[in-house]
């Protein structure tokens, strides 16, 4: 499917941060995109995420590099302490050290601000359709004319050469194919941002910093120029949760942290309205492509917030898929599996590394000692072998396994 490939669009489903970057990665092919996306407008909502080099790399091969880097703040170290006794547990330098071995830098970024930068990279090219309200409720393909159909809540059809799900967590698309249970962690996460005016002097750290306690953690980092400071709580819920997003609770997020030093526990204090989630992730999946359709981002690989890595990962599909159609010179069959085939096992070690990082956290009694004793005193090079399979991916090398 070579010259016919062009005749239709690429559909994307999906507006946000996986779908914005599969529309440009498509574009940068030279192939039209239509995006649906089910909310009123497009846009992105929730507090801060870090960006790693892998992220870095993936925003520089999809054109958006400097967009992202003019909205980032650039931290310093990672920090881990204990929340009970509020000592130092390791730190990861992100100066020029961790730039020269990953080939960019450690930054954390408002969601929203890294969504924008991308949808300003897909409005400037002119070739991506946006269509808003628009849910989709099931897939048809035609194998004999190498097409996809995907009908909306009000029967409309919209028909491209093929289709990427990037419809997150709770895909439709996923649903349709694969039907597979979501699992829920038990873990729930409370997120905010407040401003730097109301936030502890004493903790305005230039870092990605973290209160390692029995059961829970807080996370806390600077964004936007260090003008506000984004919170993130998590504990092990005591109730059955069901997966989902709803409003918070100042007083079940006070009844989770009684044990915590009051250094890390005054973070709880500061905001004046939560966000809500408990989470859920999914076990990976051996096969993301059903005919001209794949999944992408949370469809694909739905995690645990624990690496840090969702919206990282979704970029690195983003630009996996297209060097697979640059590879296989748009030849869509080709190029989906390439692209699932060097995606799954890297997806998949996200989603398992997540759960077990959780449990590192949350570590109690002497499992918790015997943690800070592993990664107290580690030398930086250390640090940064650990995390060299993940931080040094880039576009030169993401379809090794092909």
């Amino acid at each position: 499917m070579g010259a016919e490939a062009t005749n239709r669009p690429v559909i994307v489903c999906g507006g946000g941060i996986g779908g914005l970057a599969a529309a440009l990665a498509l574009v940068r092919r030279g192939l039209p995109v239509v995006v649906l996306e089910q909310s009123p407008e497009i846009g992105e909502i929730g507090a801060g995420m870090q960006l790693g080099p892998n992220a870095f790399h993936a925003c520089d091969a999809l054109g958006i590099g400097d967009k992202a880097r003019s909205r980032a703040v650039y931290t310093d170290c990672m920090v881990m302490h204990d929340a009970v006794d509020e000592s130092l547990v390791g730190r990861i330098d992100t100066g020029e050290a961790f730039r020269q071995r990953f080939g960019n830098p450690y930054a954390v970024i408002h969601r929203a601000d890294i969504h924008l930068a991308l949808l300003e990279g897909a409005r400037e090219t002119g070739r991506v359709a946006f269509h808003t309200r628009t849910r989709i409720e099931r897939v048809e393909q035609d194998e004999a004319a190498g097409t996809v159909t995907a009908i909306d809540q009000n029967g409309q059809r919209w028909t491209g050469c093929a289709l990427i799900a990037a419809d997150g967590v709770k895909s439709v698309v996923r649903a349709q194919y694969v039907n597979d249970p979501h699992r829920v962690t038990g873990h729930v996460v409370y997120r905010a941002v407040v401003d730097k005016a109301e936030f502890p002097p004493e903790l305005q750290w230039n870092a990605a910093s973290l209160w390692a306690g029995p059961k829970c953690h807080l996370v806390h980092y600077p964004l936007r120029g260090g003008e506000q400071y984004n919170i993130v709580v998590t504990f092990h819920s005591r109730q059955q949760e069901e997966w989902g997003v709803t409003e918070g609770s100042k007083a079940e997020v006070e009844s989770y942290f009684q044990g915590i030093s009051p250094k890390a526990r005054q973070l709880i204090e500061l905001p004046k309205s939560w966000k809500r989630w408990a989470t859920a992730d999914r076990e990976p999946i051996g096969n993301w492509v059903f005919g001209r359709v794949t999944l992408l981002g949370d469809a694909a690989h739905p995690t645990t917030q624990y690496m840090a890595q969702g919206a990282c990962m979704a970029l690195e599909d983003a630009v996996t898929l297209g060097e697979a159609l640059r590879t296989t010179n748009d030849d869509w069959d080709a190029a989906l599996q390439l692209y699932q085939r060097n995606r799954i096992t890297r997806t998949a070690r996200i989603v398992l590394s997540g759960r077990e990082m959780g449990r590192l956290y949350h570590a109690a009694g002497v499992e918790r000692l015997v943690r800070n004793a592993l990664w107290r005193g580690r030398s930086q090079e250390r640090f940064y072998d650990a995390v060299d399979w993940l931080y040094s991916w880039n576009v030169d090398n993401c379809l090794q396994q092909g």
